[in-house]
């Protein structure tokens, strides 16, 4: 279906865009919460490029209400095609990367699932790009952070 003939603004999507941002925001802010960075972290030796802790969070913040907006739109437009799986499957490692990484001190099984997670981002905007551009776009800060992610987990892990 053309992204042009959905009403984005009828009731059903809305309260649809509203379980969205819940869960996609509220996920992350719950495994944010429940893996922030420790001791464990603290003493890991890092790149000169490496963000003060407090950046994390807003970033993380604003990348989870775009995320959960391109997903929204995905979904009202093909709930089972394949951007929604490629959103789904980057969703599901997003949200197991920092157990991983935080809890469970896995510095190299984080960079995979990181890889495969950029992969599918990727996957995510070729696929929604002739479709739904606006999704595409949605998703391109979240690449750019993912792919500065993905260098800053590479470092840690090689110095460590």
């Amino acid at each position: 279906m053309n992204s042009l003939a959905i009403d984005y603004r009828s009731p059903r999507s809305l309260v649809v865009l509203a379980i969205f941002l819940v869960v996609v925001v509220g996920m992350g802010a719950l495994i944010g919460i429940n893996t922030a960075p420790g001791e464990w972290y603290a003493s890991l030796n890092k790149p000169p490029f490496n963000p003060p802790n407090w950046v994390f969070g807003p970033v993380w913040f604003t990348l989870y209400v775009l995320i959960a907006i391109a997903g929204w739109r995905t979904f009202m437009r093909d709930s089972g095609g394949t951007e929604m799986k490629a959103w789904f499957g980057q969703m599901v490692l997003n949200w197991a990367w920092s157990p991983v990484w935080f809890t469970l001190h896995l510095l190299w099984p984080a960079f995979a699932v990181i890889v495969v997670m950029w992969l599918l981002i990727v996957a995510f905007i070729v696929g929604s790009w002739r479709k739904d551009r606006v999704s595409a776009w949605l998703f391109v800060p979240y690449l750019a952070w993912v792919s500065f992610a993905s260098l800053l987990n590479l470092s840690v892990a090689i110095l460590n």
